[in-house]
């Protein structure tokens, strides 16, 4: 009793999973303990010299800076890729919103990256099912979203004779309801439940989307891209809290005679106000949207995005930031590409030689420069090529 009362507080303490991310009293999420409790393992540096060597391209900065940090078997795809084998790619997006925030972007500036270096295919979920069950949202609705979120997407630069775009209202059937049949009938709702939390309720609709959720990462739910060829094994690049959809479905894999998808994945883009887990879609303040002017990015950043540096100048040169709780170095981190100048602002900034001012101004720059550059690629993408996206065809030249 009193070990299971010890594993509750540990439970407790912090709460990952792909619908609530918590960490005891507001504080940080702890990924070294949640790759202990997962299971995963932890994306070292030898595997991001490997991903070089082989690409023959610099690692991406989210793989040099640790944004993705964890992995499930990254290392065969690259043993697979060294021997000639190829894999393909999928991620999704659950399109419960008409804009996007910075914290979305992330695997999908991550995914294109993959696509371009590996020259592999990928398979793109749009989940306006799964919104439509727990949103208040229409079915018309989510499908609608669907295709505003696919013009974000497709705007991140994906090779179109390379990425198959698809909606679980459009596309679920064949062969891809075939596969979730066989996944459903392996598991249990109580196996399920047991690995999104031992203590907290599974609802009869959180069940079936698991099973939903599963079905891309085997090759045969797409017929028209992957016939004869079953042994191809699939990447996943995600978010953590995505991380028990995919231990149940490589759980599964083997007794259905796939390969265990390999999975690939990073930490959460904080929000402005703090490090606390994910950025949260009801709070507009909370973010930076692909929506928002630069009036609007640079207001957010004054305003709302948490400093480490102390409340007066002369404290400030004393003692100089706290880089470990500081938000604007936190975004720099993921968004600013030169190493060098990174460093050198988290050297002067936590010596007290550059300012607090100074820092969120060079932020400010370089979300500006990035959400103008992508909503001039979102505005070049017609209705025309999201239909071409999503249409079922074979892509003859996918691994070329």
């Amino acid at each position: 009793m009193e070990k299971r009362e010890d594993k509750q507080e540990e439970e407790q303490e912090q709460v990952v999973n792909p619908w609530e991310v918590t960490a005891k009293d507001g504080g940080k999420i702890d990924y070294d303990k949640l790759i202990d409790k997962f299971g995963c393992q932890r994306l070292e540096e030898p595997l991001v010299d490997r991903v070089q060597r082989l690409t023959g391209r610099p690692a991406h900065v989210f793989l040099r800076r640790g944004v993705f940090f964890a992995h499930r078997d990254f290392d065969e795809i690259l043993n697979g890729y060294e021997k000639g084998k190829k894999f393909y790619l999928y991620t999704g997006r659950g399109p419960s919103s008409e804009a996007l925030h910075l914290g979305h972007l992330v695997p999908f500036m991550f995914t294109k990256y993959l696509q371009d270096a590996f020259k592999v295919p990928l398979v793109i979920q749009l989940t306006d099912d799964e919104k439509c069950m727990w949103k208040n949202l229409s079915v018309e609705e989510c499908q609608r979203l669907a295709r505003e979120n696919a013009k974000d997407i497709i705007a991140c630069g994906f090779d179109i004779t390379k990425t198959f775009i698809f909606s679980d209202f459009d596309y679920v059937g064949g062969s891809f309801y075939k596969n979730m049949v066989r996944i459903a009938k392996c598991v249990t709702y109580n196996k399920v439940g047991f690995l999104w939390s031992p203590f907290s309720l599974f609802s009869t609709s959180e069940f079936p989307f698991a099973v939903v959720q599963a079905a891309p990462s085997f090759p045969s739910s797409f017929p028209h891209l992957f016939s004869g060829k079953d042994d191809l094994r699939c990447l996943i690049p995600c978010a953590i809290d995505q991380d028990p959809y995919f231990r149940m479905t490589r759980d599964v894999a083997p007794r259905l005679g796939y390969h265990k998808p390999s999975l690939i994945e990073s930490s959460f883009f904080p929000a402005l106000q703090g490090e606390t887990g994910k950025m949260s879609a009801s709070d507009p303040n909370s973010a930076i949207y692909v929506t928002d002017s630069a009036k609007v990015i640079k207001n957010k950043i004054n305003k709302y995005a948490f400093s480490g540096g102390q409340d007066s100048i002369e404290k400030h040169r004393e003692l100089g930031a706290n880089l470990e709780v500081d938000i604007p170095v936190k975004y720099l981190s993921f968004f600013l590409e030169d190493d060098a100048e990174l460093e050198h602002i988290k050297t002067e900034y936590g010596a007290g030689r550059m300012l607090t001012g100074e820092v969120k101004k060079r932020l400010a720059d370089v979300l500006t420069e990035l959400v103008d550059r992508h909503r001039a690629a979102r505005a070049a993408v017609t209705e025309e090529m999201v239909d071409a996206f999503m249409a079922v065809r074979p892509l003859p030249n996918m691994f070329d």
